[in-house]
């Protein structure tokens, strides 16, 4: 059957992917027969990456949900308890479906019937894995049909690889649109969800992209009711077309789906560094510092796919972290890519020296005395520099009293963002933090593109953002969770954070901002007992608050530079020492976490009495 291709039946929530790769490490060089099937889905409930949700929690006892909801461990045999309560018809069919996204996307296969985890998979397991890279070795190499899935079948017209092709459909929009004299632009989001999941034949990438052009021209100086109007009308036309079908709850269905598969598709995308939004968000275009590995990429690569005449040839094809050999990476394309870099750089420096920001010292290398191999290494050098001349750059802009507006404005308005909100939180947390106090460095984890924009959330192993104060330091860590898998994604890992912060960074006294659209009850405990009590055999300074609140710290900044005053990071640690001793003096935690808000009204009231 025809239909939009989508990355979410082969990839889910990278780490998600992770963790379920975790567990399966266990299991590596046993045989993936029943008895390893079952055992791992009930590893996987064992960890909690499996099972918190309320649709498995229908049919087990109360006793098995208080289980996996409880903050105690769940030792094997009440994990092997609560499976088996399911009374599954094929219980090894369970932890064979938990497999199959891992093996998809080429982190662990079967060989010789033993479990074995890839070149690919052993790099995500690293501590300091870049989630980027290790999807563009796969999408590279993803392709439509292929041996492992029957999901998409040549006789339906799936002859893609998608990212690729995607590389080639953006270009040819863009050449297309800019004969016309118009300035290129990429594809809007909307485009995107419509032209890009529906693109699965190579062959037509040139008709796709002029379909673009085509309805772009129709809206062409129409208002933007009208121009709505059209767009959807030739949104139900274009896929009755594409269906070859006029059942019309088929069509309202693929209609309806192609929002989420563009969005998805963007994010995925989006990790590997080679698209960059722009237009306020509301366009998607290629990576131009990227232009060099784009273009060979294009050279070599029509988007066909390869042929393969098992699964396990693509398998092994896929799972290699060494295939393919990267087009650009030879030791002249290298070289191109350093002096661009190194014009970016040049750039931010002169900027920044026009604003007498200090910069850390640069030096430039003799490329050509430089390998292939210490070329590479010299690029990733580079382009760290060059994210830190673009984090002074963002720490001073954000003094200003309009972009600490747009924060408190943002940050009001989070739910209505077009971003995906767990990381629009990050990085406007990040951004008011700069702008919030005197630090010495706020470093944000999470990684980002050439644009400087995040890609995704911070990696689990991280705090999301570090915070450094001549007094003190600190870790902040946000969440958009409300309910109590706020408790389960954040309880635990947010103290392990700390903890490990703390015995990295040992000088002063560690401090951790939570901040969430609300605090639930169990996060509140969790953090009153490490709080109260010990957690790893010491006290934990954690201050919990709800974005609103946030945001009157940042309403409080903007009155004092209203009135020409600074403000001092020891302010913020006079809040967070009187919340601090609000947990000391109440006996319960709900008394402390009711106590907070008087707590930043207070702190508010004397620093604008000045």
């Amino acid at each position: 059957m025809k239909k939009p291709w989508s990355i979410t039946t082969t990839l889910r929530n990278p780490e998600r992917i992770r963790n379920f790769l975790i567990v399966l490490k266990a299991l590596e060089g046993q045989e993936w027969n029943e008895e390893n099937q079952i055992k791992y889905q009930i590893l996987l409930i064992k960890d909690r990456f499996y099972g918190l949700t309320n649709q498995f929690y229908n049919g087990l006892s109360k006793k098995h949900i208080e289980l996996l909801s409880g903050p105690d461990p769940i030792s094997y045999n009440e994990a092997r308890e609560i499976f088996y309560s399911k009374n599954y018809e094929d219980p090894a069919m369970r932890g064979r479906q938990s497999m199959n996204p891992i093996k998809k996307v080429g982190l662990a296969r079967i060989d010789s019937g033993k479990i074995k985890i890839t070149s690919l998979g052993e790099y995500l397991l690293k501590e300091d894995y870049d989630l980027g890279e290790m999807f563009l070795r796969s999408f590279l190499k993803w392709q439509l049909p292929n041996p492992a899935s029957d999901d998409f079948k040549s006789e339906d017209g799936f002859c893609i690889k998608p990212f690729i092709a995607t590389l080639h459909f953006i270009r040819v929009v863009n050449e297309k649109w800019q004969a016309l004299d118009k300035k290129p632009k990429g594809i809007s989001k909307e485009e995107f969800a419509l032209f890009v999941p529906t693109l699965i034949d190579y062959k037509e990438i040139d008709n796709q992209a002029q379909k673009v052009i085509d309805l772009r021209l129709l809206c062409e100086g129409k208002k933007q009711e009208e121009q709505k109007k059209i767009a959807e009308k030739y949104k139900v036309n274009f896929v009755k077309e594409f269906l070859q079908t006029s059942n019309k709850s088929s069509i309202d269905q693929i209609v309806k789906n192609l929002k989420d598969y563009g969005d998805n598709t963007i994010r995925y995308f989006r990790l590997t560094r080679y698209f960059f939004i722009r237009g306020e968000g509301f366009y998607i275009d290629l990576e131009p510092r990227r232009h060099i590995e784009i273009n060979s990429i294009l050279k070599t690569d029509n988007a066909k796919p390869s042929k393969f005449e098992t699964e396990n040839e693509y398998l092994n094809y896929i799972s290699d972290i060494n295939q393919p050999i990267l087009p650009w990476e030879t030791v002249a394309e290298l070289k191109q890519i350093v002096s661009i870099i190194i014009k970016d750089i040049e750039s931010y420096l002169s900027y920044l020296h026009q604003k007498n920001l200090s910069a850390p010292e640069f030096q430039c290398k003799d490329i050509n005395s430089l390998t292939k191999e210490e070329l590479k290494t010299y690029i990733d050098d580079l382009r760290v520099y060059r994210r830190g001349l673009k984090d002074i750059e963002i720490r001073d802009e954000s003094q200003y009293l309009n972009r600490i507006r747009d924060y408190i404005e943002q940050l009001k308005h989070i739910y209505k963002s077009s971003a995906k909100k767990s990381i629009e939180l990050e990085r406007l947390t990040a951004l008011a933090l700069n702008a919030l106090n005197d630090a010495l460095s706020i470093k944000p984890n999470y990684p980002v593109g050439d644009d400087d924009e995040p890609t995704f959330t911070a990696p689990a192993n991280k705090p999301d953002i570090e915070c450094f104060y001549e007094k003190f330091n600190a870790v902040c860590e946000v969440t958009m969770l409300k309910d109590r898998q706020q408790w389960i994604n954040e309880g635990q890992p947010v103290m392990r954070h700390i903890r490990d912060f703390e015995n990295t960074n040992s000088d002063k006294e560690t401090y951790c901002l939570f901040v969430a659209p609300q605090i639930h009850r169990d996060t509140v405990n969790t953090f009153w007992n490490a709080i109260k009590y010990e957690y790893e055999g010491s006290k934990q300074k954690i201050i919990p608050m709800t974005i609103t609140q946030f945001v009157i710290l940042l309403e409080t900044l903007l009155a004092l530079k209203k009135k020409g005053l600074q403000f001092k990071h020891i302010e913020l640690l006079r809040l967070y020492e009187q919340i601090i001793e609000i947990s000391r003096k109440a006996t319960r935690s709900d008394e402390w976490i009711e106590k907070i808000p008087e707590a930043i009204t207070s702190w508010n009231n004397t620093l604008l009495a000045v």
